[in-house]
């Protein structure tokens, strides 16, 4: 008979290392103390282990990015479209008051998980190097034997408790007052987290994603009241305010432009994948980067130029797209690239460059053994390194 099992444990600094298996199952070495360390790498970030006490811990399996196929692209749009007509359903239906309370508690646990993870990089440079840090493990599994399947790998340390006693003192700021700056605080982060975790494998699939919510973005805002309606009835970090009466009223600002947590991160995952060409033409430059970085710039300052202009909300999307792609393209064009650019196909490796995410509490998920294996590549050669006699 199915079970649930849920354990916390204190894991200690050093010792035995164990790694992921498909099913949640672990593989573990050498006795001593139970030192789990799970593979753990994101979009942003990849690190490896080593006996030294100063290194940092192995990544989460969580942490892989989740790769959108063309498929997934092309059903984005209608998904989207139907959530917000839900939600916009809902706030006819049912009352305001109650449906914002629920999702206030929702985005208050999940904004202090993501912004917590946000500063945890720069916090760990914070810290002093002899700061005591203590490793614990939190572990929820369901079933018995083979058939065991991890639901919740929640791993931690004293450094992330002290990221995470911050991001609580934000995260209850935010649900006393709906302060803008707390909730642009949360907007920020699951920003930074939705770029992260999310993963474009080839230019053609992101501009499927981006022309399909170009035409989402431009029926739901034009079209109908539904996504104005449903902005400015929920109350929720999923968009960034912006006061208007700022020098008027400062911090106390109460007029507020809006941009939508959507025309951040979909243009920002089109704009990583860029970056991931870039490197890999190994020409030392991040042409189509930048190129497509200041396109946003554009794209964006010519929404809010078109808004104050004509008094009404703008689909910023409307804007964006065309800018993230046709510039880029242009590029592509001049140094005939084009060819190149269409046939690259980004794996979900991480850039070894970028140095988020590889010391922060996760709820682990599924692609376990990939994670393993990555790391494997990763740490084992280190390790041979250190234990060589050259090497000493």
């Amino acid at each position: 008979m199915p079970f649930q099992s849920l354990r916390f444990a204190k894991r200690c600094p050093r010792g035995r290392r164990g790694s992921l298996l498909p099913g949640g199952a672990r593989r573990e070495a050498a006795p001593s103390c139970g030192v789990w360390p799970s593979a753990r790498a994101g979009t942003n970030d990849v690190g490896s282990a080593s006996p030294s006490p100063s290194s940092s811990p192995l990544q989460n399996s969580s942490d892989m990015p989740e790769t959108i196929t063309s498929r997934d692209a092309a059903r984005f749009p209608i998904v989207a479209s139907c959530t917000l007509l839900g939600l916009y359903l809902f706030f006819k239906i049912f009352s305001q008051e109650y449906i914002n309370l629920l999702l206030s508690m929702y985005f208050f646990v999940l904004g202090i998980l993501a912004l917590s993870h946000t500063i945890s990089p720069m916090m760990n440079k914070v810290f002093p190097a002899n700061f005591p840090s203590k490793q614990y493990q939190l572990l929820f599994t369901q079933g018995s034997g083979e058939a065991k399947e991890e639901i919740v790998n929640y791993e931690f340390d004293t450094k992330d408790l002290v990221c995470l006693a911050m991001s609580s003192v934000v995260g209850v700021w935010y649900l006393l007052r709906k302060h803008w700056i707390a909730n642009n605080l949360f907007g920020l982060a699951f920003s930074l987290n939705g770029v992260e975790l999310l993963h474009l494998n080839n230019v053609s699939t992101g501009c499927i994603l981006l022309g399909g919510l170009f035409i989402y973005d431009v029926f739901w805002v034009f079209g109908t009241n539904v996504m104005v309606t449903v902005a400015k009835s929920f109350e929720a970090p999923i968009k960034l305010v912006f006061p208007q009466d700022l020098l008027e009223k400062g911090l106390e600002a109460d007029n507020f432009a809006m941009l939508g947590l959507g025309d951040i991160v979909i243009p920002g995952i089109f704009i990583a994948l860029l970056l991931r060409f870039d490197i890999s033409l190994k020409k030392n430059t991040h042409t189509y980067f930048y190129t497509s970085f200041v396109a946003y710039i554009f794209g964006l300052g010519l929404t809010i130029f078109i808004m104050h202009i004509f008094k009404h909300a703008q689909p910023a999307l409307l804007y964006l797209v065309p800018a993230c792609i046709g510039f880029p393209l242009l590029v592509a064009l001049v140094k005939g690239e084009v060819t190149e650019m269409f046939s690259y196909e980004s794996s979900a490796e991480i850039l070894p460059h970028t140095p988020r995410l590889t010391h922060f509490p996760t709820v682990s998920g599924s692609p376990a053994s990939l994670a393993d294996s990555m790391q494997q590549k990763l740490s084992c050669p280190r390790r041979r390194r250190q234990q060589s006699p050259s090497a000493m």
